[in-house]
């Protein structure tokens, strides 16, 4: 008995060759979609497809379905993160030269060609002979790239934009050759039949070699700027992925250095990274302290200083000390490559209007070509003559182009999500640009992002006779020795403004109270008023006072005493980030709500709000809570973005109609986001739903023009108002007109 197993589902992504417009890509997406088990996503533009396989179906059966199509498909490389210095360039210059040397041909020749057509006063006698010699290399081997294709398709029985191409020129030679030699044959009294045709200078009513010679060289300068366009839309994803180092100093066990390859780095390896050099992989430091920047990666201009015990991430440049690193992540793991893959998936997506422009894209040719072939039997059956009728037939031809309808999406989402990339915005999908256009409330979780998710000391309030500095020598020094987050806060702060702290003699921790011990000869009490009043201490009333207020404000009071006497208060809080008031006017500005969101006690999130400028609160929100809160704001009818960073938030990002994960948060909440902000600057939010809307307007208008380029040009030409040379450049204007407008996202400024 035989049994069959059934392969878990899989997922492929194919490097497709020999695509030359929209309805070639919706060719090769129907055949694969046919297979059993198989959902294929084909994009003309990046040159991929997406494939989604069950069964027993392998990825060499769906290579060769791509193959018997007519095309090549191969597995892409993996994703590379280190930088290969000149190889972009050859690359590109290898896939453009066949290209740009057949157009400069096509351009040298037809120059003339088109001249001698449309000034009488360069007609000179036999000047229909130099224009047929001057046309046949153009349309041989210039046009040869068109021809073959057509060839190719016709064998699978297809046919595409390049059969148009070929058709359309070919029919235009081969008619004018007709006319050439065989257009007067028959005619009375003519003993040679070629000597009127040769003779006669207004015999370019009859030929068409300057509309053959013109159509390919203006299909061929717009197949050339369209290659180089598509390699700019694409170039700020691959300088992402070469932005890592190349090699790193590792140190041994004996404290030697190694230098090798970044990829022959392992977790737990710790490495070199002297000043001005780039970071090889993401890790942790151990050893020294310096300034990061990570603008290559974040769009965030100013320098983060890290010291021991700080994150680091891969790609970034050393800009100050000494630095040794140990790695936690490699490879496809770290940052750089994840980013790398989240633009990458994105710009391979489809949104619901790309997939209606692909559809018509799929029947876009045989239906031109039988209204090519009813516009030249509506011509001979009206009367018009054979030579009208072709001139109409072939203009249908030749105008026609799905190109500028599959390049509509795709190129505005690889220049918006590259850029988005280049500043700290990583987009997800085309669907996520839908969802930013009609949020209209925005819910902020306050820890992490509003304010700077660790407790900061914020002010020192001393008695009339205490010297600041002494406060926090001493409540510093004391604390320092506590793991609790208040107390490092206190910690740090002091350290911040008084430098070197000293150590304590002695240290005790109270539970729920404080801490006590002796520091350069002083009994040191820090913490409640209650541990105070054990030791029969109170504080004044300028102090209490203080207390007082910093608590109706929402923060965290500290009472310090030493030596019998209470000396000071102080202040520590989750500080709010220096850019969060400006951030919300931002988001104001684009007519978004904005409500802050906490599991804080109310005094303290209205004390945040009012700082940055938020009207709404709702306060004292269990973690699991928070899903409900954005499914109530939903209920209202409001759309909701949120905005998050941590676990207990990733629910809620997943429930919001657009999610927005802060990237210095959990990979969980990154997992759940449609939108994620790799910088901690809730600035970043208001720029990313800024440049998916503008992406979005920038998709709309491609395909607006795409649309109503063809449903204009195409009545014309079979009304016989359009002459095959012009209908040439305007289908090969409208290509690249799209790419171009696509490529003004390049230009976009994050505000401020």
């Amino acid at each position: 008995m035989t049994t069959s197993t059934t392969s878990a589902p899989a997922e492929v992504e194919l490097a497709i060759g020999g695509m030359t417009c929209a309805s070639c890509a919706a060719r090769i997406e129907k055949k694969l979609n046919r297979m059993d088990g198989v959902t294929a996503t084909v994009n003309y533009a990046t040159e991929k497809a997406k494939v989604h396989y069950t069964g027993d179906v392998s990825v060499p059966e769906l290579i060769a379905t791509v193959e018997a199509t007519g095309y090549t498909a191969r597995e892409p490389e993996p994703v590379r993160v280190e930088p290969a210095p000149g190889t972009e360039s050859a690359e590109a210059a290898d896939e453009l030269r066949p290209l740009r040397e057949r157009l400069i041909t096509a351009v040298i020749l037809a120059v003339p060609v088109i001249a001698m057509a449309m000034v009488p006063a360069l007609q000179f006698e036999y000047w229909q002979w130099l224009s047929l010699t001057l046309t046949a290399p153009v349309v041989t081997y210039a046009a040869w790239p068109f021809h073959k294709a057509a060839l190719t398709n016709a064998r699978h029985g297809a046919a595409t934009m390049d059969t148009l191409i070929s058709v359309g020129t070919s029919a235009a030679f081969l008619w004018s050759l007709w006319a050439l030699f065989l257009g007067t044959a028959g005619t009375p009294g003519m003993t040679h039949p070629f000597e009127l045709t040769i003779a006669r200078t207004d015999g370019a009513g009859n030929i068409y070699l300057e509309a053959a010679a013109g159509v390919t060289a203006f299909i061929l300068a717009g197949r050339y700027f369209e290659a180089r366009s598509k390699r700019k839309a694409g170039a700020a994803l691959r300088a992402l992925l070469q932005l890592g180092a190349k090699d790193v100093t590792v140190l041994g066990a004996d404290g030697g250095e190694r230098t090798i390859p970044t990829g022959e780095l392992a977790v737990g390896d710790r490495f070199l990274v002297r000043p001005g050099e780039k970071i090889a992989t993401d890790g942790t430091v151990v050893e020294g302290t310096s300034a990061v920047d990570a603008s290559m990666l974040t769009g965030e201009s100013v320098p983060v200083e890290v010291g021991v015990g700080d994150a680091v991430t891969g790609a970034t440049l050393n800009a100050g000390g000494r630095l040794v690193v140990e790695a936690t992540r490699i490879g496809a793991d770290t940052q750089l490559a994840r980013m790398a893959k989240l633009v990458e998936d994105a710009q391979n997506g489809k949104a619901a209007a790309q997939r209606l422009a692909d559809r018509i894209s799929g029947v876009f040719v045989p239906v031109v070509i039988a209204l090519a072939l009813a516009t030249l039997g509506f011509w001979i059956g009206n009367g018009a003559g054979l030579t009208a009728a072709f001139t109409a037939a072939v203009a249908v031809l030749i105008i026609a182009c799905p190109c500028a309808l599959g390049l509509a999406t795709p190129t505005a989402l690889m220049v918006g999500t590259g850029r988005g990339a280049q500043l700290g915005i990583l987009i997800k999908g085309p669907e996520v640009l839908e969802s930013t256009r009609k949020v209209d409330t925005i819910v902020l979780d306050k820890t992490g992002t509003v304010t700077t998710g660790r407790m900061t000391l914020l002010a020192v309030h001393t008695a009339d006779t205490t010297d600041e500095t002494d406060v926090l020598r001493l409540a510093g020094a004391l604390e320092h020795a506590s793991e609790h987050p208040i107390a490092q806060a206190v910690a740090a702060g002091a350290a911040d403004r008084v430098g070197v702290l000293p150590v304590p003699e002695d240290f005790a921790n109270i539970p729920g109270l404080g801490v006590q011990g002796i520091v350069e000869g002083h009994a040191v009490l820090v913490g409640r008023e209650q541990l105070l009043a054990e030791w029969a201490m109170d504080l004044p009333v300028g102090l209490a006072r203080a207390k007082a207020e910093a608590e109706a404000a929402g923060r965290t009071a500290i009472a310090v005493a030493w030596d019998g006497e209470a000396r000071a208060v102080l202040e520590v809080a989750d500080a709010v980030k220096d850019t969060s008031p400006e951030a919300i006017t931002r988001l104001r500005a684009l007519g978004l709500t904005p409500i802050l969101l906490t599991g804080d006690n109310r005094a303290v999130a209205e004390a945040v709000a009012a700082q940055v400028g938020i009207d709404q609160v709702i306060a004292e929100v269990m973690p699991e809570d928070k899903v409900d809160v954005v499914k109530r704001l939903q209920g209202e009818g409001r759309s909701v973005a949120m905005v998050g960073d941590g676990v207990n938030d990733a629910a809620a990002l997943a429930q919001a109609d657009l999610g927005l994960a802060m990237g210095t948060g959990t990979d969980a909440a990154i997992e759940a986001g449609d939108l994620t902000l790799v910088r901690g600057d809730l600035r970043a939010a208001a720029d990313a739903i800024r440049l998916a809307r503008k992406t979005l307007g920038t998709i709309k208008s491609n395909l607006f023009w795409a649309f109503a380029y063809n449903i204009a040009a195409l009545p014309l030409a079979a009304a016989g108002l359009l002459n095959p040379m012009i209908a040439g450049a305007a289908m090969a204007f409208s290509s690249v007109f799209v790419v171009g407008n696509s490529l003004r996202l390049r230009g976009f400024k994050a505000a401020g």
